[in-house]
């Protein structure tokens, strides 16, 4: 990881998975950056404080999702604005769209409620947040040198999923989840569609499927994930520290390879 520099970063759904092991592998970083902050919908909550604490990162509240699918715009425009008095002058490198919701849902029992919850928040949250937060990402891009895009200079990150492939469908036979499979193919689109018009403003934009893991999520009650956090993360960040322009607007997984749309 030592081409991936920066000197803020923002990781939502942090307060577990991984969300979580992005925040605790970026502060054992030989040079971690200046600002990590970690978001989650209850910040507050016992889980969010033991797991990450008060004095490594900035724990900020992010957009809630209520049983209907509404998100709360007013606390993303809150947490942006927060984290433009913690940066000062300068701007946010990397911001990392984690927090992500799945429910085992088939096409017959798929629900409109359901559907319109997970889409909010998949696909929805991760547009609003870019939104947000995306004079910040301007303001790290102008303050970097050179004319390149990188991850160090300014990027948002979506973690999507090999789930929302059109081509590949991946694990299928394991589980049909079709609203969350719905939400990541719409991701991976708006993450090609941030990529063209973000391009002009220096940030690279790119969708990463961080393999099955063995998190709450990612386990199926039957079958094991065989990707740690731990791997799943190390491949990600060694990811980011390679790619440029060139991969602005691709999906790849956690080792690098294209994903198929």
């Amino acid at each position: 990881m030592a081409g991936l520099r920066v000197h803020s970063v923002l990781v939502t759904g942090a307060n577990r998975g991984i969300g979580l092991g992005f925040v605790q592998h970026f502060l054992r970083m030989p040079n971690p950056p200046q600002w990590i902050f970690a978001t989650c919908r209850d910040p507050k909550g016992q889980g969010a404080q033991v797991r990450l604490g008060w004095d490594a990162v900035a724990v900020l509240g992010e957009g809630s999702t209520s049983a209907r699918g509404r998100l709360d715009q007013g606390g993303i425009k809150a947490a942006a604005a927060k984290v433009g008095e913690h940066l000062g002058g300068s701007g946010l490198n990397l911001l990392i769209n984690n927090a992500g919701i799945s429910k085992l849902t088939s096409v017959d029992t798929e629900t409109l409620e359901g559907m319109t919850e997970i889409y909010t928040t998949n696909t929805i949250g991760p547009l609003l947040l870019g939104q947000a937060f995306l004079p910040l990402l301007k303001k790290a891009a102008q303050g970097s040198p050179g004319s390149g895009l990188s991850c160090s200079k300014a990027a948002i990150v979506n973690i999507s999923s090999s789930a929302g492939s059109i081509e590949d469908v991946y694990l299928w036979e394991l589980a049909h989840v079709v609203s969350y499979r719905c939400s990541k193919a719409a991701l991976n689109m708006l993450s090609k569609c941030q990529s063209l018009a973000y391009r002009e403003h220096g940030v690279l934009c790119v969708a990463l499927h961080p393999g099955w893991v063995q998190t709450d999520m990612g386990g199926t009650g039957l079958y094991t994930p065989p990707l740690t956090v731990d791997a799943s993360i190390q491949g990600m960040l060694k990811v980011l520290s390679s790619i440029s322009e060139k991969e602005t607007g691709a999906f790849l997984d956690w080792e690098g390879k294209v994903v198929p749309w």
